[in-house]
């Protein structure tokens, strides 16, 4: 059935004008004058290009002519205005006044309305001209389609010849659109303010084009399936895991059909190129308008067009999507063999893709395309629909009735290990012949397209039943460690390390460097195994939730214990043992091990960018794990604190007889049967050694089994504390010192400096006020006579003569105090 032609349209003669009323009563007296319609509209034609010719011509000549007349009067004007001394302003007349400061204004506003006018009238017949054009050629595209779905024309429609017309039809639709969308660019950025012209040709342009892009695609499909496409699934060979490799029609099409098809798929390239552009005008014209020019009108963003695919890589992936369904279906509990299909066709396809494809992408001027990424994501988009359909729905469910039940949390993450799986071997195929790509595609931002783990991207419930099924997986995997003796105990092959070094390691970079217990190993590798799986999601607040609510919660939880586990071994007591000693010191090791390790997890780029975006770090100051570092931080100060605490109590402990027997300070001869001597023959207060052996055994089992940055801390601050405790209790003590009381002070403290001298060249350096206690007390009569009878105004002096002495860290008065102890 013929199409029927458009309603003719009516017009009364009262909307008519006389002049035009006139004009046809004088052209079409009678019906037969009708012929010369063509030959009146061609005179039409000419009578208007020669008015438009004249218009111009009057706009351009004579208005330059006028103006240059008008520049050499007012050039003329400004000579006779100046006179010799200078520009005199009041001799200028009331009327050229008024004809400077308003006439002229007024003419210029005038000249540029009609220039504006002008300019808004030649591109309005542009825009008509090209918009007319499209909607014919979109009519004549309908009007074809219409023509060829006819009874009659059945067979045509199939045809090599007439799918060329339809694809030149569409081709020169695109290029129409294309000049239209320049013209509207340099609108957009130049003239902003014509919204209404813009807008009432967008409005025109998108009607066109919502007829020309459903017919694309239709003639696309209709090409691909007398292609043959899609191929059948051979779901058999998935099962039995053949190496059967899928037919792939677009290897095998020539000649015509391949030209066809490639022909349809240039035209789809170029429609979605136009979509993309329109839709980045729209939203900012002026950096679109920029850009488009920069780019030379033919690459744009590759978020743009690649976060949505392209509709030719659409177009082949929708129907293997409806003939996988019957396949998800009936392997919906067995999901391996789902995830294999998936792989196993895009694989399969990859050369076709990759050889026949991307050579038209780039013909297309598609910049920045990759069909095989595109390809790729395609398929991963069927697999997350079916996740997001199907799978996880079901997991959901199972893990809200669970009631202790540890299947659905096994069955969740064994769905997880798939995913991991089959995310890995699709980004390989992905960025396969182009190395050192992945991290530049997760910087332009297309992880999220080519991961299927975009299925938590709007599911964030799902997303923390993951993290919780991973946090209580973790622990399950902690918790046999926990119990291991073996996990809180120093591996004999670190002892017998740290027995044979010869010096001290304060750059520490692995597990034996710090001396750490193996439960801290353990621990790193649960933490990193769930940071890793944070890592594959594809966005940054993603992986921030992820890891805030499992590898966070995990932590602190080990932290907690390893408080707990100090506490209760008794290591806060005075009297702490040997084995409470090495307990406090494996924790003190496994603090600073963590430590180290959240710190460097923190300068990964990963954690740099998620500090950036995570709400706990508003101002953007601290790293990721910046509490936890903290609090292990605090830990490890609370731990060696106990430790100093504890070894010093002891120490007072065990002095106490020691420092209240004041008359051995005092003894005028030395009695040899309460004495003991050293291989120097040095007598050591027998009081005093019991406390020195602690404090021996204690440091000795400190080094061994403890850091040696946290070891250093530690004997320098019990050495701190013996040095206030002692000068305290005897320099500044109810006390009096004989020479021979001063041997023997002497002499005991040079057996404690003995004890540090394993760890320092000069000892007496970290006992500072004893060791110038000593000195003070070896001064002679004269020398102390000289600081005691000097005036209380030489303060200056006394500080200076004390310091000739050695002394710099006693004060005047303390010394004077000790000065007065001494007797002659």
């Amino acid at each position: 059935m013929a199409a029927l032609p458009p309603a003719a349209v009516s017009y009364s003669s009262s909307t008519l004008t006389h002049f035009l009323l006139r004009f046809l009563d004088g052209h079409f007296a009678t019906p037969a004058d009708l012929r010369k319609l063509p030959s009146l509209s061609d005179l039409l034609d000419r009578e208007c290009r020669d008015l438009e010719l004249d218009l111009r011509t009057l706009l351009g000549d004579k208005l330059s002519s006028v103006a240059s007349a008008w520049v050499s009067r007012s050039h003329e004007t400004k000579r006779i205005l100046h006179r010799r001394d200078g520009f005199i302003p009041y001799s200028i007349p009331a009327s050229s006044r008024r004809m400077l400061e308003v006439d002229i204004p007024l003419i210029v506003k005038e000249v540029s309305c009609i220039e504006t006018v002008r300019l808004y009238a030649e591109l309005s017949l542009e825009l008509e001209a090209l918009v007319g054009e499209l909607e014919d050629t979109a009519v004549a595209i309908i009007r074809q389609a219409r023509g060829d779905f006819s009874f009659s024309n059945l067979g045509r429609a199939s045809t090599p010849l007439a799918m060329a017309e339809k694809h030149e039809k569409l081709l020169n639709a695109v290029k129409t659109v294309t000049s239209i969308e320049d013209k509207l660019g340099c609108i957009s950025s130049q003239r902003p303010q014509w919204t209404r012209l813009m807008m009432a040709v967008d409005s025109r342009v998108e009607k066109a084009l919502a007829i020309l892009k459903p017919q694309a695609m239709s003639d696309h499909r209709a090409i691909l399936a007398s292609l043959g496409w899609p191929p059948s699934l051979s779901s058999s060979n998935v099962e039995k895991d053949k190496s059967y490799e899928t037919p792939n029609p677009l290897s095998l099409m020539q000649g015509e059909k391949k030209d066809v098809y490639s022909q349809s798929f240039l035209i789809l390239c170029s429609l979605q190129q136009l979509f993309i552009q329109r839709e980045e005008r729209k939203l900012d014209p002026l950096e679109y308008h920029q850009r488009y020019k920069s780019t030379n009108c033919s690459d744009f963003s590759r978020s743009s067009h690649l976060g949505s695919g392209l509709w030719s890589i659409d177009e082949l992936v929708h129907p293997i999507a409806s003939r996988m369904e019957h396949h998800f279906h009936k392997w919906s509990n067995q999901p391996k063999f789902i995830f294999a299909l998936v792989y196993k066709i895009t694989r399969d396809f990859m050369d076709g893709v990759d050889h026949v494809l991307q050579p038209l992408v780039d013909k297309a001027r598609f910049m920045g395309s990759s069909v095989r990424e595109a390809w790729v994501a395609a398929m991963v988009k069927i697999l997350i629909d079916y996740l997001e359909k199907e799978a996880f729905p079901v997991l959901v469910e199972r893990y809200e009735i669970r009631d202790g039940n540890l299947l659905a949390d096994a069955s969740w993450l064994h769905l997880v290990d798939l995913m991991i799986t089959f995310d890995k071997k699709m980004r390989a195929l992905a960025i396969s012949g182009m190395p050192c790509v992945e991290s530049f595609l997760e910087l332009e931002g297309m992880s999220l397209s080519l991961s299927i783990f975009s299925v938590f991207v709007e599911h964030s419930d799902w997303l923390r039943i993951w993290a919780e099924i991973e946090l209580d997986d973790a622990n399950d995997k902690l918790n046999p460690e926990l119990e291991s003796q073996k996990s809180w105990s120093i591996s004999t092959h670190q002892q017998a390390l740290s027995q044979v070094e010869e010096a001290e390691l304060f750059l520490l970079s692995n597990i034996e460097d710090f001396r750490a217990l193996p439960i801290a190993d353990s621990v790193v590798k649960i933490a990193w195994n769930m940071v890793e799986r944070a890592f594959l999601l594809p966005a940054k607040m993603m992986k921030v939730q992820f890891i805030r609510s499992s590898v966070i919660v995990f932590l602190n939880n080990f932290f907690h214990i390893l408080a707990q586990r100090c506490h209760n071994g008794g290591s806060s007591c005075a009297n702490m043992d040997v084995d409470a000693l090495l307990r406090l010191a494996g924790s003190i090791n496994v603090a600073r091990y963590l430590v180290s390790v959240l710190r460097q997890w923190s300068e990964d780029f990963r954690f740099l960018e998620m500090s950036q975006c995570d709400s706990k770090n508003e101002d953007q100051t601290g790293s990721f794990f910046n509490d936890e570092t903290m609090r292990l931080v605090k830990l490890d100060t609370d731990f060696l604190e106990v430790a100093m605490s504890s070894i010093l109590l002891q120490f007072d402990d065990l002095c106490w007889d020691y420092i209240n027997y004041l008359e051995q300070w005092g003894r005028e001869q030395l009695d040899l049967q309460e004495s003991v001597v050293d291989e120097q023959s040095l007598c050591v207060s027998s009081s005093f050694v019991r406390a020195l052996d602690m404090l021996k055994d204690h440091l000795y089992v400190l080094k061994l089994n403890l850091n040696s940055i946290d070891f250093l801390d530690l004997w320098r601050s019990i050495a701190d504390g013996l040095d206030h405790f002692i000068f305290n209790s005897i320099a500044l003590g109810v006390v009096k010192f004989t020479d021979i009381g001063v041997n023997q002070y002497k002499y005991d403290m040079r057996a404690l400096f003995q004890i540090f001298s394993a760890f320092c060249s000069k000892p007496e350096s970290f006992f500072p006020r004893t060791h110038e206690s000593m000195k003070l007390l070896t001064l002679d009569k004269k020398d102390v006579a000289n600081v005691l009878n000097m005036v209380p105004e030489n303060g200056k002096r006394k500080e200076l003569f004390l310091q000739s002495k050695g002394v710099f860290h006693v004060t005047i008065d303390q010394a004077k105090k000790i000065l007065r102890k001494k007797t002659f």
